[in-house]
């Protein structure tokens, strides 16, 4: 943000060090998303009103992106980092005990406002610090920590939950977000405060929905926001119906360990890879051949059950694998610096409204056709239908 000043940092703290938080987070989402659904269909008993239930909280969690912006001209990024970072460590610590399903469902809200803001935060700072590295790069390092971190989260969130119960294994992701949390700080960042100022509601909204407004009028921000919400509804639906298909097929969750393991290894083959792809033949051929297959691996995962089915819930990771370092380099290549972290937030909200309307799709889906495969349907449409966008003429 044009506004924005730090004051001071650590010397040899650059956009890469940002980048490398993506450990943490990663590694605490991996063992948070291995057993989330399987949590939420304990309470639920059934996979359509799962859907149901992520779909309500994503819109709280997109409202909550809408406000980033506002919330930064209030408060320095950096404490607002502090502070969520901690609040996801306490939550998820107190979301790992045996508790009331209302209890447990108020903290889960509380951390979607947590994680939106990391989720928000962690690429303004890596733009507020690339200098002459370069998102693409910046990108490919956060998303390489960020598998790595995955890599072994399923196989530990499936030995706690079996030697515990599912909702143990948050007390791992409390532990590793408070780690994330201390090494934020060896940064030393310092950032100018803001002169907090009374909040007039009519004045907020009113900025809010002018904010936005311009945001889709900007060149290129729809097409942009189209991609990156055509591939987050993939890795919505993915992170949310794998583990229950895995599990409503008849195989063991040391087994679903395995698949959501194995699926991490394309990201991790891929990741450094990709810049130069990306550099040599665009980003928008590996998104387009990223999404196309990833329809027809979804087309399959519809009617194929047993082994040939997981085998396809771990190659159609490759398909991700090819989008995930650049689905959202169409919005940093072309929104100007000045204007990157006031478009942010509306932006991010990308992310989560495909949380609102996939499992949606998919509630329904599986009301209409009885059984859980039919969300890869939903799926397969999405996959043509953002490939059609990315190869249309702008």
């Amino acid at each position: 943000m044009a506004k924005d000043k730090y004051i001071s940092i650590k010397s040899g703290v650059s956009g890469f060090s940002f980048a490398n938080l993506g450990l943490f987070t990663g590694f605490a989402d991996g063992i948070y998303n291995a057993v989330y659904s399987l949590v939420l269909l304990e309470i639920f008993r059934n996979s359509a009103l799962v859907g149901i239930y992520v779909a309500i909280y994503a819109a709280f969690c997109m409202l909550v992106g809408l406000f980033a912006n506002e919330l930064f001209r209030r408060f320095s990024k950096v404490k607002v980092f502090y502070f969520v970072m901690m609040m996801l460590a306490i939550c998820y610590a107190m979301m790992s005990f045996s508790i009331k399903t209302s209890t447990f469902i108020i903290l889960d809200y509380v951390t979607g406002i947590a994680v939106t803001l990391v989720g928000v935060l962690i690429p303004l700072f890596m733009s507020d610090f690339s200098k002459n590295i370069g998102m693409a790069k910046l990108n490919s390092r956060y998303h390489l920590w960020l598998n790595v971190g995955a890599l072994f989260a399923p196989m530990i969130a499936v030995a706690i939950a079996e030697k515990f119960n599912n909702r143990a294994a948050f007390f791992a992701s409390a532990m590793i977000y408070l780690s994330g949390w201390a090494f934020f700080k060896l940064f030393r960042v310092v950032q100018e405060d803001k002169k907090i100022k009374p909040v007039d509601p009519r004045k907020t909204f009113k900025a809010l929905w002018k904010n936005a407004r311009k945001f889709f009028v900007t060149k290129g921000m729809l097409r942009a926001y189209i991609v990156n919400f055509g591939y987050y509804s993939l890795r919505a639906m993915r992170y949310l119906y794998v583990p229950i298909v895995v599990i409503e097929n008849g195989f063991s969750k040391d087994t679903l360990g395995w698949v959501l393991t194995l699926g991490i290894v394309p990201y991790l083959l891929l990741s450094e890879m990709m810049p130069k792809l990306v550099k040599k033949q665009g980003k928008s051929l590996w998104l387009a051949t990223g999404f196309v297959s990833f329809a027809i691996f979804s087309a399959l995962a519809t009617f194929v059950t047993g082994f040939p089915l997981l085998m396809i819930f771990v190659v159609w990771q490759v398909s991700g694998a090819l989008m995930e370092s650049v689905h959202d380099l169409l919005f940093f290549d072309t929104a100007k610096k000045s204007e990157q972290t006031k478009f942010y937030g509306v932006f991010r909200t990308s992310v989560n409204l495909p949380n609102v309307i996939a499992p949606i799709l998919g509630a329904a889906c599986i009301a209409i056709f009885g059984g859980t495969a039919a969300v890869w349907f939903v799926t397969a449409v999405i996959g043509a239908v953002s490939a059609i966008v990315l190869i249309a003429k702008k």
